[in-house]
């Protein structure tokens, strides 16, 4: 037999060689050729067995899928491990400091005490004392699914953390188990150690304690507000009940107050009512959507109103107020929130300077409320006053007034949102005007020379709401300039002058100033220039701190420094910007002195300083303004009226022996009295002043010059010289109307009998009736005809009875929109 060759490719065996040792594989074609056919056929090897192929590229910086599972699998065993060590590490503490939370105290910023906030409200009750409705109350508001749900809830802290990174505010995603941990085992802090110890301390009770033992911890140990810590507190402190007698809408409104203590008492801020009852809704609807309230009962529940609050005696007089506001605005800038501020323990130093304190206190006393009888007179029982002085410099707030007495009065009245600013709005229509470089409808450039016809219910020009404003007195006063509309307050001037700039640009001037966007009736509209909105009286002086610093805006703030233990708490900084030219602020002041040296605000002269400042009274004399400042200092004074039994608000007609209350009346005096005492000591300073072109007082016209061109609109038979104004008197119209300027000047001789006298204009229209309201008939009462001297006495009496009554009042709503 002959031998056969083997198989091409494989190499014979050596037969001295074991079968089990590999042979060397040879290739007949050469090892060039063998490795040219294993390149050109990579995936030819041993049947049933594929070859990898290599990544190249970019591909070779991809993990590969082997390489991304075991990266999880290690995060799984990472996490894990680290959940079982939380675990078994963290131990549930005792209670916490919290749980018996100390007193913070207030200090003026020489470092005196204001008032300490009181020691903490708080009565244990077990849950079988809480009725059932109560209880699911407060499940509808926090946690639907407690009784079903684990101790934590990692889908809806991560939804929770979700929201707040993107924007749309910072949430919560605990459970009640978290939040009863929170309060009663760590504390308020929100730090990631703080979060991990909730974590595992929350994971851990819910194993060893039932659900009724930690909603019975969570229910004592909530914060309410009004100092009341657990459901017992809160029922005494809002209906002054036990827990035991409230009803299934009390209830719910208490579990509205979880969500937000300080900011959802109806009561202590009235602003906060709409997102108040929104919530109580929301807690009585999930209610009913778990079947805990049935849809006929809901649809008969209505809002149980809280009773007044009862201030502790510690916060008697200013002290309540000022610990208040100072209260919101740490939470408002989010330096703390109400809970962890409630815990106690900070010191607070603010920037309420002592001795202006007690001078605005004082002024208020010596000019308003000494001279208040509510025993004789009913109107005096609804006087209110509010008051707030600002470095314009360094935004500190330095004083305010709130109010006769915290534990009388308990709303703020210098931070209030429920009154209308009415005329001294008027200066951010005009600085809204020169900041946007603002012309008239015949295109004439907006200053304070330029002519606007300010007869009484011209209908506004130009805008898409019909609108015909009254002036005060319905006095029609003919073509006048736009400073003496603002020495005046003639609403129908401004009110055109709204709608030349665009009410959308005084709008964006007004908050750029410092009114807060979300205003209450803050809607652009002819209608704002008179002031229908409803900013506070601490919001008008950070406005006028604004135009008085040359248009640069420094945040206000009442907190100079916050500790606790070594800790000092950072606060937001509060950089200065341009929020208008100077050009636009400067030739505004510019108005505003001639309002104080010409206008209806002359009893700020008393102040022995050169000043800027506004008058305003609201609709239905509801309230009456003076928003003034001096170079160095802003104050704004309000005087309201509010019935202390009902809380409604109500006219000031007959209070304090007067038939109107206007603010170049009591509240202009208060401010002088206030800023005399407060700037005692210093020299009077002028205002440094960079007018815009043309803003400059225009040189008398030759008998040759041509009449200037009017505003759109029934033009007035003549243009009325500017009244000159004689010193302020107490007696108003009564001493000085119709006989010291009437009739002489304008009423009989310059304008009357031949073109507007007696009968058109003379008597009826400027006979007295043109400044017995806004200047206590003063100037313009009329000698020339018998009709002038009839109303020039009959309506400065009426009118000008404090030297500087009321004016630039908002008209009836049937003239508004």
């Amino acid at each position: 037999m002959s031998d056969q060759s083997p198989p091409p490719g494989w190499t014979p065996r050596d037969p001295d060689t074991p079968p089990d040792v590999p042979q060397p594989r040879t290739d007949p074609a050469g090892p060039q050729q063998s490795r040219q056919a294993r390149q050109q056929a990579p995936h030819q090897g041993r049947p049933g067995k594929k070859t990898r192929r290599r990544r190249t590229g970019w591909r070779r910086f991809l993990p590969t899928w082997r390489m991304v599972l075991g990266g999880i699998l290690l995060i799984a065993l990472l996490i894990g491990g680290a959940l079982v060590a939380g675990y078994l590490l963290v131990d549930i503490p005792p209670a916490n400091a919290g749980a018996t939370a100390q007193s913070n105290v207030y200090l003026y910023s020489d470092g005196s005490q204001i008032a300490r906030d009181g020691e903490v409200n708080r009565v244990n009750v077990p849950l079988s004392q809480i009725p059932r409705s109560v209880q699911e109350a407060v499940l509808a508001a926090e946690d639907r699914d407690f009784y079903s749900e684990r101790a934590v809830d990692p889908k809806a802290m991560i939804r929770a953390a979700w929201n707040t990174a993107t924007g749309k505010g910072t949430q919560s995603g605990s459970t009640i188990t978290q939040q009863y941990v929170k309060n009663y085992y760590l504390g308020q802090e929100q730090t990631i150690k703080r979060k991990a110890k909730e974590f595992f301390i929350a994971i851990k009770l819910g194993r060893e304690k039932s659900k009724n033992y930690i909603l019975e911890g969570y229910l004592n140990t909530s914060y309410f507000g009004r100092n009341a810590y657990g459901i017992q507190a809160a029922a005494q402190a809002y209906y002054g009940k036990d827990v035991n007698k409230l009803t299934t809408a009390e209830g719910a409104y208490l579990a509205t107050l979880l969500n937000s203590p300080s900011a959802f008492d109806v009561v202590a801020h009235p602003q906060s009512r709409p997102r108040a009852l929104a919530r109580w809704n929301y807690v009585l609807d999930g209610m009913v959507k778990k079947q805990w309230l049935t849809a006929a009962e809901r649809a008969t529940t209505r809002f149980p109103e809280p009773g007044k609050v009862r201030a502790a005696a510690g916060l008697s007089g200013q002290r309540g107020y000022l610990v208040e506001a100072i209260k919101d605005y740490i939470v408002d800038n989010k330096i703390l929130d109400d809970k962890t501020l409630a815990e106690g323990g900070y010191r607070i130093t603010t920037t309420i300077d002592k001795r202006r304190q007690t001078a605005l206190v004082d002024a208020v006393d010596s000019q308003m409320v000494s001279k208040l009888e509510p025993e004789t007179r009913k109107a005096d029982r609804l006087v209110r006053a509010g008051g707030v002085s600002i470095d314009p410099a360094t935004g500190k707030v330095l004083a305010m007034y709130g109010g006769i007495d915290y534990t009388k009065q308990y709303v703020n009245n210098a931070t209030r949102h429920d009154y209308q600013v009415a005329s001294t709005f008027k200066p951010f229509v005009f600085a809204a005007a020169v900041e946007n470089d603002s012309r008239t409808q015949d295109g004439r450039r907006i200053t304070p020379n330029t002519i606007y016809n300010g007869d009484n219910k011209r209908p506004v020009v130009g805008g898409r709401i019909r609108f015909a404003p009254e002036n005060e007195g319905q006095v029609s006063y003919g073509n006048i300039t736009v400073n003496t509309a603002t020495d005046l307050s003639v609403n129908a001037v401004y009110a055109q002058m709204a709608v030349d700039v665009g009410t959308g640009k005084v709008k964006k001037t007004a908050i750029d100033l410092g009114i807060p966007e979300n205003t209450p009736n803050f809607v652009p509209g002819p209608a704002m220039a008179l002031g229908t909105l409803q900013a506070s009286v601490l919001d008008m002086t950070q406005a006028y701190a604004t135009l008085a610093d040359h248009g640069r805006r420094t945040p206000y703030t009442f907190v100079e420094k916050i500790t606790k233990g070594g800790d000092t708490i950072p606060l937001p900084e509060r950089t200065p910007t341009q929020a208008i030219s100077r050009e636009a602020a400067d030739t505004t002041t510019s108005m505003l002195v001639s309002v104080v040296d010409n206008g209806t605000g002359t009893a700020a002269l008393a102040a022995g300083h050169p000043a800027a400042g506004k008058t305003g009274t609201g609709e239905l004399d509801r309230s009456a303004w003076f928003a003034a400042y001096t170079p160095e200092l802003v104050t704004v004074i309000s005087m309201m009226g509010q019935d202390p039994d009902t809380g409604t608000l109500e006219s000031l007609y007959g209070a304090l022996g007067e038939p109107r209350i206007g603010g170049g009346g009591y509240p202009a005096r208060i401010w002088a009295a206030y800023t005399k005492t407060a700037l005692e000591g210093t020299d009077p300073v002028d205002f440094d002043l960079e007018l815009q072109p043309g803003a400059a007082p225009p040189p008398p016209p030759s008998p040759e010059s041509e009449p200037p061109q009017e505003t759109p609109g029934e033009p007035s038979p003549s243009t009325p010289d500017r009244p000159t104004r004689p010193a302020p008197s107490d007696t108003g119209g009564r001493n000085q109307g119709g006989q010291n300027n009437g009739g002489q000047n304008q009423g009989g001789q310059d304008n009357g009998g031949q073109n507007n006298g007696g009968q058109d204009n003379g008597g009826q229209d400027n006979g007295g009736t043109t400044q017995g309201g806004d200047q206590g008939g003063t100037t313009q009462g009329t000698q020339g005809t018998a009709q002038g001297t009839a109303q020039g006495n009959t309506q400065g009496s009426a009118q000008g009875s404090d030297g500087g009554p009321a004016e630039g009042l908002r008209p009836p709503s049937a003239f508004l929109e």
